[in-house]
Parts: C-alpha cells; structure tokens; sequence
C-alpha cells in the first residue's frame, strides 16, 4: 500500500497485482483517438527505417498493450518486450501462444495503414516478440538498435529522481545512434484503475521530458497531443510524444 504523505518509489508498488482485464476494458477494448495518435507518431519516427534493418528491438514496460510492439514489426527483426508484472506477463504470454484477442485486430489494421511495411499478418509481427520477465533498470545497456516506452516512467513512481533513472536507463538501452520512441501521461499524478487501489505516477510535461533526455540523445523532438475524452479520466491533461536518436 502507498502511503498518503510519502512518496511513492516503485519498489513500494505490488505490480504482480495489477488488474489486466480491468486495464484492458478501460483504455483498449477499442481503437481511441488517442491510439490513433500515438501509432501516427511512432509510425512516422520509424518511417526511415528499412524493413528488417534492426537485429533486435526492446519495448520497456510492455504491459498487456500489443500495439507498441505491432510498430516495431516492420524494421525489426527481433523484440525483446521486457515486463516486471506477473500478471501482465501471463496476459502477454497467452496473446503470443494462443492468439491474440479478437480487439487488437483493429489497432493492428491501423498500425498497417500508418506503416504499410509491416507484413500482412499481425501473427507474423507477434511471432517475433520475446517475453522477458523485468524492469528498465534490468535490460542493460547498448543491447539493442530500438527502443521503445510507452506510458511507463511517469506512471510506476512518484519520484522526480526515480522517473530520470527509469528514462536514462531507457535511452541506454540502444546503442550510439539507437532510435528511441516514447509516450508519456502528461501532468498525471496517483490514478485509480476502474475505482480500485492508486497507483503511483510523476507528474511531466514536454519541457520536463526534453530536460531528461536532450543531454543524451540528438534528433530529439517533443509533441504533445491533449486528453482524450474517451479514456478515464485520470487526471492527466494529454500526452507527450518523443522521438530521438541516443547520442554517440
């Protein structure tokens, strides 16, 4: 349990616990404007990139979200999808043994209209992902030519230091001139899955994340998109998309 006056660090959090179907239900039971802005982002950061071109890439903080990893299926090869939560990483794990739920037909649809060098079959992208169970701080460094982070910094701690290790050890995951690809809540603080416990989040902005990473990176750019109205509202007042290449 979080208490009410400290702040909250990850480790404090039981992220095993972390309620998949209501998250599910809540933020991608559908394609929202928001997704759609987020795969436009990404898809246009990646654009460059021939098909195939990157050995291996990384999505930190998978969660049970697939379409994150459906972008990466067109330049790389291989994706390692790095996850702390057991409950997340049986959710991930059934998707890629089993099938994946009828609904992430949709967003693989629009992932394929935003990049249309991914391969036809969102099967074929899927059978290329690697689970592996652990954190940020566990990918180590220089490992990959991608990487990609969405919603997962700012929202597994409430510590200011703690948010620029998790992004730090973000951007060294890829080597000198590793594209980097993120998304983050912006201005969200504690928030509440379908009522239920809180959960620990750092409030950002656009200038806050290019603080963090313009020391490291180059290429960098930062947009912002604002609040969809078809998500729950936690509190947050839109998202912040970046893109940006690690500094050699």
């Amino acid at each position: 349990m979080m208490g009410q006056s400290r702040v909250a660090r990850n480790a404090d959090v039981d992220w095993d616990a972390w309620p998949v179907e209501e998250y599910l239900q809540e933020n991608y039971a559908e394609l929202h404007a928001a997704d759609r802005a987020v795969i436009a982002h990404h898809s246009a950061a990646l654009a460059g990139l021939a098909p195939g071109s990157i050995d291996r890439g990384v999505e930190i903080g998978a969660g049970p979200n697939l379409y994150p990893l459906m972008l990466t299926g067109a330049a790389c090869r291989a994706v390692d999808a790095f996850e702390p939560s057991a409950a997340n990483l049986a959710y991930l794990r059934r998707q890629l043994q089993d099938g994946p739920d009828a609904h992430w037909a949709e967003f693989f649809a629009h992932c394929r209209e935003a990049n249309p060098q991914l391969p036809s079959s969102m099967e074929t992208v899927l059978a290329r992902i690697r689970v592996v169970r652990g954190g940020v701080l566990d990918v180590g460094a220089g490992k990959y030519g991608l990487a990609s982070m969405n919603f997962v910094a700012e929202s597994v701690t409430e510590s200011a230091a703690e948010f620029r290790q998790f992004c730090e050890a973000f951007i060294s995951a890829v080597r000198p001139g590793g594209v980097l690809v993120a998304s983050f809540m912006e201005n969200m603080a504690r928030y509440r899955i379908a009522g239920g416990q809180e959960w620990p989040g750092h409030p950002v902005d656009s200038a806050t994340v290019a603080d963090v990473f313009s020391p490291h990176v180059i290429e960098l750019e930062v947009s912002r998109i604002p609040a969809d109205p078809g998500l729950p509202d936690w509190g947050y007042t839109g998202m912040v998309l970046l893109s940006a290449r690690r500094a050699g």
